[in-house]
């Protein structure tokens, strides 16, 4: 049994919410909504983004970049500083060290510093989770894809059909 406090709690998170659904009815999509109910959307927006996936957020936010992608093709022939990388793809070190920490962080590059040189090589982790999700989709998008040339071929035997009637 939920103790007085509790109840007059989710009491009143009811009331603000129901509040704040009618005072922003009628602004429409674009109005923001009243200061009295940003508290209680801010409370609602925090709660949806803590979810499972974050890691597939890691990753793909790692592979967006064309020159990430590109170091991790390098580093897949051979192991390379953090300087080679940068000469490479002619950047400064300091943005080439912002992209290696990018891909660090999401687990697909590991480096280890000796001396002043800091070499990186590619990460334990493989791209396994993110891979199933790229094939559950392909999956869906070839048998769409099949639907369509079915109702595509169709249609042509249908032109077809009826192009020869009207020349008769």
């Amino acid at each position: 049994m939920l103790c007085r406090e509790a109840l007059k709690r989710r009491r009143l998170e009811r009331t603000r919410a129901a509040r704040c659904r009618e005072a922003t009815r009628g602004l429409g999509a674009r109005a923001p909504p009243p200061l009295a109910c940003r508290q209680f959307l801010r409370y609602i927006l925090n709660h949806m983004v803590q979810y499972a996936g974050a890691r597939l957020d890691v990753s793909f936010a790692a592979l967006s970049d064309a020159t990430r992608r590109g170091v991790l093709e390098q580093l897949g022939r051979s192991d390379a500083s953090v300087t080679d990388l940068a000469e490479k793809f002619h950047m400064t070190l300091t943005g080439m060290k912002k992209h290696v920490g990018i891909l660090e962080h999401a687990g697909l590059v590991t480096t280890e510093k000796v001396g002043r040189v800091r070499t990186c090589r590619l990460g334990l982790r493989r791209l396994e989770e993110e891979t199933a999700w790229i094939e559950r989709y392909r999956q869906l998008w070839d048998a769409r894809f099949d639907e369509l040339d079915k109702v595509v071929e169709e249609l042509k035997r249908k032109e077809k059909v009826d192009g020869r009637t009207k020349r008769e």
